[in-house]
């Protein structure tokens, strides 16, 4: 796999010893930084006009106008630039690596499966995220290129995967990301594979079972720290220790639900067991809102959502996506005088569902809004490249840009207690900060600087389409083969990208010289392609983020590559 890796990106490894040399012998020129006439969103409602920002050794030293470059402070260039508090994601696995599935037949035999070992029934509470985390991961750089400069990230795992910590998106280190350790208890209702619990109510009852051993060996540790003589020593068990910090209260229980059934189990517990209840990964939270009002319980929202419905295209047009639309309607009415009056009104009524099923979570962050429900967002469940058009669609279902905008900062950052350091654009808070070049929720707004604890990472603005070229009545098929060429300086190199279609799931390939290697988040979001993949090479793991736009038959773009920067992709379809 090495060969194949040094054949497959050989532009990218002629780079290597520059950044080597950069990273290992050349310490940074500055550690300040300077912002100007950029419009500040300091906080939701509250705005800077023409304003600038001053940033030295990772903290905001100076917001406001007429502030003055310092002599030894790097500019960030850019024209009318727009400059937000980083984004926080309120419960994520970002940095964490999913687990690999063991193979179909390699699972260890239980003997007992009533009473399995507790890795296997997935109570492992006594682990932390951070032990597990990797600065090179490539979600890391998914989400920073987002905007996203914090994460509370937890472990995968069953349902009782581990403790979660809160993360910085920068730095070559795991240790250098970490804000906080042991920020919560991750839980879940999900069950052990073919072994106890593998049910809600048998999650439930486990649940309790821990909690109440718990505060029987806490009270009895207690005791003997005050008196010892006398006692018998308290037998060690992680997992029950564990616990003991939630039972202090002085960590919350963040519990993923993934229904309005599971919010209410979630609540019961957390009423009868007394713990500190966080919800997350919530959907449908509209229905349960006096629930949650009742109960003050802090709220994570999926960011995650049903594919859009496609929407006829409008008559009129001349593209191709006209004369498709209109076969596709040819056939449809076609079908239905073959179908049967009852089964098609099942299809029908099924129809309805999905569409009510979309609106209703499309609408939840608005709703809960206008209800006084305040919430943050979760991600262990979207993909990056969807976060952007999901937050557009809740915009559009009538969840105002402040409101989003304080799911993003203001909301988590209190409800993860970093409110004193995070959340705003203000004077001594860490210089997490989110720059673009139009507004942020606007159409065709590009992200160009996303600063981590004082350090900036820089994007380019994606290509415009180039006119002419284009028919906005066409419709934009990723599925198949392209030929691309990648612009390394020095080299340019030609690759075979084949994208596949399985009913709406891309995934895909990228070959050259006869080698191959598969592609993560093959995402389509309109006529923007968006696809990762990653190789090691000098002892460094190098992720690719390419973002590319199709049209028609040709397609271009940009790939990012780790810390080298961005280089121009540009390429064509081949023929069938």
């Amino acid at each position: 796999m090495r060969k194949q890796t040094v054949k497959w990106f050989l532009p990218f490894l002629l780079l290597l010893p520059v950044l080597s040399w950069a990273q290992d012998e050349r310490p940074p020129v500055t550690r300040a930084f300077f912002i100007d006439n950029a419009f500040i969103m300091q906080e939701p409602g509250k705005v800077i006009d023409l304003g600038s920002v001053v940033i030295r050794n990772g903290l905001i030293e100076a917001v406001g106008k007429g502030l003055k470059a310092p002599l030894d402070a790097k500019t960030l260039e850019g024209d009318s630039l727009y400059v937000y508090a980083g984004f926080i994601e309120g419960l994520s696995h970002t940095g964490v690596p999913k687990p690999k599935q063991p193979e179909r037949g390699s699972r260890p035999e239980v003997k007992d499966p009533g009473n399995p070992p507790n890795s296997v029934a997935g109570i492992q509470p006594e682990r932390s995220v951070t032990d597990m985390m990797k600065a090179d991961d490539k979600s890391v750089s998914d989400m920073r290129a987002l905007g996203f400069t914090a994460a509370h990230v937890v472990p995968y795992g069953g349902m009782l995967p581990g403790q979660g910590a809160i993360v910085l998106l920068g730095g070559d280190d795991e240790r250098e990301m970490v804000l906080r350790t042991n920020t919560s208890l991750y839980s879940a209702f999900e069950g052990g594979r073919r072994v106890y619990p593998s049910t809600t109510m048998a999650i439930m009852s486990k649940y309790r079972e821990l909690y109440m051993q718990a505060e029987q060996v806490k009270g009895q540790s207690d005791k003997y720290a005050t008196n010892a003589r006398g006692m018998n020593r308290p037998e060690y068990d992680e997992v029950l220790e564990a616990f003991f910090p939630v039972i202090d209260k002085k960590m919350p229980v963040f519990f993923e639900v993934d229904d309005v059934k599971e919010v209410h189990r979630a609540i019961g517990l957390s009423k009868e067991l007394g713990f500190d209840l966080v919800l997350a990964e919530m959907t449908r939270g509209q229905l349960v809102m006096d629930k949650l009002k009742a109960t003050s319980t802090p709220v994570f929202l999926s960011l995650d959502l049903p594919k859009e419905k496609k929407e006829d295209k409008k008559k009129g047009g001349k593209g191709k996506g006209d004369k498709k639309d209109a076969d596709e309607k040819k056939d449809k009415k076609k079908g239905d005088k073959e179908m049967s009056p009852e089964k098609k009104m099942i299809l029908d009524q099924a129809e309805a569902r999905r569409d009510a099923s979309r609106k209703e979570l499309e609408e939840q962050a608005a709703m809960l809004a206008k209800g006084g429900v305040d919430f943050g967002f979760s991600t262990l469940n979207v993909k990056a490249g969807e976060i952007r058009a999901h937050l557009g669609r809740m915009i559009k279902a009538g969840l105002t840009e402040d409101q989003a905008l304080a799911a993003l900062t203001t909301t988590p950052a209190k409800m993860l207690g970093i409110a004193d350091v995070a959340g705003t654009v203000e004077k001594g808070k860490i210089a997490n900060l989110v720059v673009t070049d139009k507004p942020y929720f606007a159409e065709g707004s590009n992200v160009r600087y996303v600063i981590v604890d004082g350090t900036p990472h820089e994007y380019e603005a994606k290509k415009k389409k180039k006119s002419g070229l284009s028919d906005p009545n066409a419709t934009v098929k990723a599925a198949g083969e392209w030929t691309i060429t990648i612009d390394v300086p020095g080299q340019s190199t030609e690759s075979t990208l084949t994208i596949t279609d399985d009913g709406g799931s891309l995934s895909g390939t990228m070959s050259a010289e006869g080698e191959s290697r598969s592609l993560s988040d093959v995402t389509l979001d309109g006529s923007n392609l968006t696809f990762g993949s990653q190789f090691e090479a000098g002892g460094q793991r190098i992720n690719l983020s390419f973002d590319l736009i199709i049209d028609g038959n040709n397609i271009e773009g940009s790939v990012k590559a780790g810390n080298f920067g961005s280089f121009d992709v540009e390429g064509s379809r081949t023929p069938e």
